[in-house]
């Protein structure tokens, strides 16, 4: 399911949430009364949104990742940042027997205003900060605001 913040002015760059629903035991754990158990930030990664003349520019904190754990789609007006890790490991020692195993992932998606240019979008991912420059297409020299008089 999808949550949108929809804004009359896209060029914010507005987030699409995406919400699980469980019907069980849904309302159980969202108060702040186990606040370790609701903390939701571990999994979705802060996100930082600039905009000058010439870009948008998307700055996400992902500390820990490998680039090639981490995927960008963009899908007509939503650009998708995603990642899924998988460890799994197990030890034989002395009659012992241990298996381990871990998983997170993560999904952000955004609306894409019309104004970018999609074919020269690109990004980049350095000491756990990954960036996503959205170039803003020319604007038209045309668009001069002209008065018409009604005759």
């Amino acid at each position: 399911m999808y949550n949108l913040k929809i804004m009359e002015d896209k060029t914010m760059l507005p987030t699409i949430s995406r919400r699980t629903y469980s019907p069980f035991l849904s309302n159980l754990f969202d108060d702040d009364f186990f606040p370790v158990l609701t903390s939701r930030t571990s999994s979705m990664p802060a996100v930082n949104i600039k905009e000058d003349e010439k870009n948008y520019t998307l700055e996400l904190a992902i500390p820990g990742m490998d680039k090639k754990d981490l995927k960008i789609d963009i899908n007509e007006d939503v650009l998708t940042i995603s990642s899924e890790i998988k460890n799994e490991s197990e030890e034989e020692k002395d009659g012992y027997k241990r298996k381990e195993f871990s998983y997170s992932s993560f999904c952000r998606s955004f609306y894409v205003p019309e104004n970018v240019n999609r074919d020269k979008i690109g990004a980049s991912y350095k000491d756990g900060i990954l960036n996503i420059e959205l170039p803003k297409m020319e604007e038209e020299k045309s668009r001069i605001t002209k008065t018409i008089k009604i005759s």
